[in-house]
């Protein structure tokens, strides 16, 4: 196909989240957008990611998925007309998710070519080990099974913003104590994250605490036992994360999207990771990131950590 043909075509990308999974599908993202450089490119994604995707240079169009459920005919009816009504050449399903299977199912007798994971779709990415892959690496390969060979390393090197108004000092490291509300045992303990807070503190590097207004409560409580941390709870879109980062000595969190931004945007990251999820799996992909694993996050020794913040920072932090 020359690029003359090409831009007479239209094609969806599918991503609904979570934040994470977003951020790594970047390079994705991006190998599509190489693939079809005149072409439009629509992305359907979540409420919480249209202003990020719309930021993004990869599309032409964001549009909002609101997932109705299956009960919810005219809902249902709508988005169904919508995306049949977008006469699509291709759409790549990158979320590959039951509910977008049946999007597929959906589409009728005339369907578009797909990528995903249907058997009967055009380009299936169904290899036998797809669930033991890192999602990057799933991502490449089910990008090789729709005819694009090169894709880069997730990057969010376009996403910005002006911080200045927080004030910061020269060297400062930033803590992400909160985590999804449901999956508590993915967070490591506020006594943890303080004691880390205190070390930093008396090193020259001050804390600085970011997490939403449902994490409150514990970076209040860290707050109240170090201090001289800079609390940003509820302040930080995700263009201000990609952008504390760059000049950040360090990161260190639990398994949250958040780190996701923080390791692609380029900060070295510390990542505490318990048994409710698999590093080798997901874990945030950037220039320099540690994991730090054990079973049970209550169990996990400040001083182990300490330990590998001092390795990571590996200079005199206070010249």
């Amino acid at each position: 196909m020359t690029e003359e043909q090409d831009k007479r075509k239209r094609y969806l990308v599918i991503k609904h989240g979570a934040l994470g999974d977003f951020i790594m599908a970047t390079g994705a993202f991006a190998a599509i957008r190489r693939r079809h450089p005149k072409s439009h490119i629509t992305l359907l994604t979540t409420p919480p990611y249209a202003e990020l995707a719309k930021a993004a240079p990869y599309f032409d169009e964001v549009w909002v998925d609101t997932r109705p459920k299956f009960w919810q005919l005219k809902a249902v009816k709508e988005l169904v007309l919508w995306l049949r009504n977008g006469r699509y050449k291709m759409i790549y399903d990158l979320q590959t998710s039951g509910r977008t299977n049946l999007y597929f199912r959906l589409l009728g007798f005339h369907k578009p070519l797909w990528s995903g994971i249907i058997d009967w779709c055009s380009h299936p990415h169904i290899t036998p080990h797809r669930t033991s892959l890192h999602t990057v690496d799933r991502l490449k390969e089910q990008m090789y099974a729709a005819c694009i060979k090169n894709v880069p390393k997730p990057d969010i090197s376009w996403l910005k913003s002006d911080i200045r108004h927080f004030n910061l000092p020269k060297h400062y490291a930033i803590l992400v104590p909160g985590g999804s509300a449901h999956r508590p045992e993915k967070r490591w303990t506020q006594e943890g994250f303080s004691k880390v807070a205190r070390f930093l503190r008396d090193e020259g590097i001050t804390p600085v605490l970011i997490g939403t207004k449902a994490e409150e409560y514990e970076l209040k409580a860290i707050e109240k036992l170090c201090e001289g941390v800079i609390n940003l709870c509820g302040k930080t879109s995700f263009a201000d994360i990609a952008t504390l980062a760059r000049s950040a000595q360090l990161a260190i969190g639990n398994d949250t999207g958040p780190m996701h931004i923080l390791a692609v945007a380029g900060a070295p990251c510390i990542v505490l990771f318990s048994r409710a999820s698999d590093p080798r799996l997901c874990a945030p992909r950037g220039k320099q990131v540690r994991i730090i694993e054990e079973i049970n996050l209550n169990e996990l020794s400040h001083k182990e950590v300490i330990t590998v913040v001092k390795d990571v920072l590996g200079l005199d932090i206070k010249s």
